[in-house]
């Protein structure tokens, strides 16, 4: 694979700068994992069974910077966690949680965000073994990335890797990847 596009020399895609053009031309929705990508992996628990997650406002913003350009973000995780439903709530993104298999949920997932089955459109972001088969199915028509301390197996699926590691700006710097890639694509020019 070429090295293609390099958007502002932050990371490196591992497709041609016209196969990251024309995949970001249909792109409506970035689906992301929570914990690994939004947060660092860990989870703060206390002896009466509290739990707390750090999430970098820069992904945030991130967020609200795809949207400035169609794009929307969607949570897509393993865990049931208040704390992952009020960071949705609170970035306005829908969260499906509770997703054993990820790769088996994709249908209804595309089905309750009413893309087609055939349509592109979708770019994901993941860390872990149980991103792989989601990135698999994405990877052909659409653009996946990790962060960049994320697990080799999907180091090396991604198109993508980020410089910044899970919650501490990887998420960011993959939006603003897509995001100068998809307003080029569509003509845009780049917004603010």
């Amino acid at each position: 694979m070429s090295t293609g596009a390099t958007p502002d020399g932050v990371g490196r895609w591992r497709l041609t700068a016209d196969e990251v053009r024309g995949r970001a031309g249909r792109l409506r929705v970035l689906l992301t994992d929570v914990d690994g990508t939004l947060t660092d992996g860990g989870v703060y628990v206390s002896a009466d069974g509290e739990a707390l997650k750090r999430f970098s406002l820069r992904d945030g913003m991130g967020v609200e910077r795809l949207r400035q350009v169609g794009v929307e973000t969607v949570f897509v995780t393993r865990e049931r966690s208040p704390i992952v439903t009020r960071r949705a709530e609170k970035l306005g993104v829908r969260a499906f949680e509770g997703v054993r298999d990820k790769a088996e949920a994709l249908p209804e997932i595309r089905a309750a965000l009413a893309l087609a089955p055939d349509e592109g459109g979708l770019a994901y972001l993941g860390d872990d073994v149980n991103d792989a088969g989601i990135m698999a199915l994405i990877a052909p028509r659409g653009l996946v990335g990790a962060p960049g301390d994320g697990f080799g197996e999907i180091l090396e699926q991604a198109h993508y890797m980020t410089r910044a590691v899970a919650g501490h700006g990887a998420f960011r710097e993959f939006a603003e990847a897509l995001r100068i890639q998809v307003t080029a694509a569509r003509g845009e020019g780049t917004k603010g």
